[in-house]
């Protein structure tokens, strides 16, 4: 086991987070350290994940329940028996059930990739999200009598907070310095992936919102029965976010920026949106790509051969490497994923001649283009090329499939004038300690004021011109 201390920055327009004393009643007999630190995040990393006890291995059946429906033919009501289970992979549910679960969640209109069981068990069957790396599966099921699957769950027991994108290492910091636990926790969220959405994954039934608050009571039991310190969804849909808010979660905001068609016919249909100045330095952005010998090409399913997603993973590996040191996903991933989620995957590519330099990887749900992942060849640079990829061509493949918006991933202010404004994201967070609920629960109702105040002046002083937001 080796200590490890993390500096973590302070959002710019949050401050320092003061988790305080006053009204914090976590245990009696802890000591309060007397003394004032500049660290700001401190926790034990220990140098591979956190093993979980037995007993979190071996959990199957745990809850039944019983509700009363309406048959949809007649006012007549009957008596459903709804179980629970939880699982250890997403290849012990069918793809078909849980697809139909997510399609169901979303709409078809709005479907998201992430969702699906190609994806999610592209992520597990890989090796990428799987107890070795911190992310032990445990996804909950709800089923009826008839072992139809009413409902899902992606849920992860998590010895770390990494690839989550709602920063909680400042909470850890706090129980640690309380003498308490932070991990393991629970997690519910797609991996390594910011994409807003629901994450309660419900069939379209007259009783879904019963199997709704049977699925969040399992969460909660489970979160009791395993010992965690907490139970977070993160990024769910705003739904979701207001339905938990009478179940005793707490409730955090965030900021993404997306793009938004406005019924274009073409890439300078847009731009005619945009302030002057903002207009002139994007169109001086794309001249640079031709200026170099560069062309983008828009690959899609079948076009997306085994030799780009090797080509992709080494730009993935210059990226990760530069960036953070240690890579989420496996070159297996890309494979895989690319295989089942075929035409939803589209690959925009730089090519100087006959060499693919640069990459950026799209998911394509019902009405959005997702961007995710980004790189080029190492020790090389081509001005404009990552702004190029990752944005502008991702805004033309949107106009010309007649979708809605560009997700373009978290943070990232410099996309704001290139078209990309805030919006607000959604998580939830169940803790069972009651101190440390209160005191994070006051820090987060500020966050949110300021969360909001800072999304409405950017949008007050975006790219674009008066009267179109």
């Amino acid at each position: 086991m080796a200590m490890s201390m993390a500096v973590v920055r302070p959002s710019p327009f949050l401050g320092d987070i003061d988790f305080g004393l006053g009204g914090l009643s976590c245990r009696k007999h802890f000591l309060i350290p007397n003394h004032t630190s500049r660290i700001k995040a401190l926790f034990w990393e220990p140098k591979k994940p956190v093993e979980p006890p037995e007993m979190y291995l071996s959990l199957n059946n745990f809850t039944s329940t019983k509700i009363h429906t309406k048959e949809e033919s007649s006012e007549t009501e009957k008596a459903k028996k709804i179980s629970v289970s939880v699982v250890s992979s997403i290849l012990e549910v069918p793809s078909s059930d849980w697809d139909a679960c997510s399609l169901d969640a979303t709409g078809v209109q709005q479907f998201n990739p992430f969702l699906s069981h190609g994806f999610l068990s592209s992520l597990e069957e890989s090796g990428s999200a799987i107890k070795e790396t911190g992310w032990l599966p445990r996804h909950i099921v709800a089923y009826d009598e008839d072992k139809n699957i009413m409902g899902v769950i992606p849920l992860y027991l998590k010895s770390h907070s990494y690839g989550e994108y709602v920063f909680d290492h400042s909470w850890a910091d706090a129980y640690y310095r309380y003498g308490s636990r932070y991990y393991p926790k629970l997690q519910c969220c797609v991996p390594f992936t910011p994409v807003p959405g629901p994450r309660i994954l419900l069939r379209n039934t007259s009783y879904k919102d019963q199997v709704f608050d049977i699925l969040v009571s399992a969460m909660k039991d489970l979160a009791i029965k395993f010992g965690v310190s907490s139970l977070h969804i993160t990024f769910s849909s705003e739904q979701e976010w207001n339905a938990l808010k009478g179940k005793d979660f707490l409730q955090r905001t965030g900021m993404q920026y997306h793009w938004k068609n406005r019924n274009y016919k073409n890439f300078d249909d847009f731009l005619m949106d945009m302030k002057q100045s903002k207009r002139k330095n994007i169109r001086q952005e794309r001249k640079k790509i031709p200026a170099q010998n560069l062309t983008m090409k828009r690959l899609r399913g079948y076009e997306i051969k085994a030799k780009h997603w090797d080509t992709f993973y080494t730009f993935y590996r210059n990226t990760t490497d530069n960036k953070w040191g240690t890579p989420y996903l496996t070159r297996e991933f890309f494979h895989m994923m690319g295989s089942k989620m075929e035409d939803h995957v589209m690959l925009i590519v730089a090519e100087e001649g006959e060499e693919v330099v640069a990459g950026a990887l799209n998911l394509i749900g019902g009405d959005t283009i997702y961007g995710r992942l980004w790189g080029c060849l190492p020790r090389v640079y081509y001005p404009s090329l990552h702004f190029e990829a990752c944005y502008y061509q991702a805004i033309e493949a949107a106009i010309e499939l007649n979708l809605e918006k560009v997700e373009a991933g978290a943070q990232g202010e410099h996309k704001i004038q290139r078209g990309y404004l805030p919006v607000t994201t959604y998580s939830c967070h169940y803790l069972l300690d009651e101190g440390f609920r209160q005191v994070i629960g006051n820090f987060l109702s500020r966050e949110t004021d300021q969360v909001k105040l800072v999304t409405e002046l950017i949008k007050d002083s975006g790219p674009f011109k008066d009267g179109i937001i």
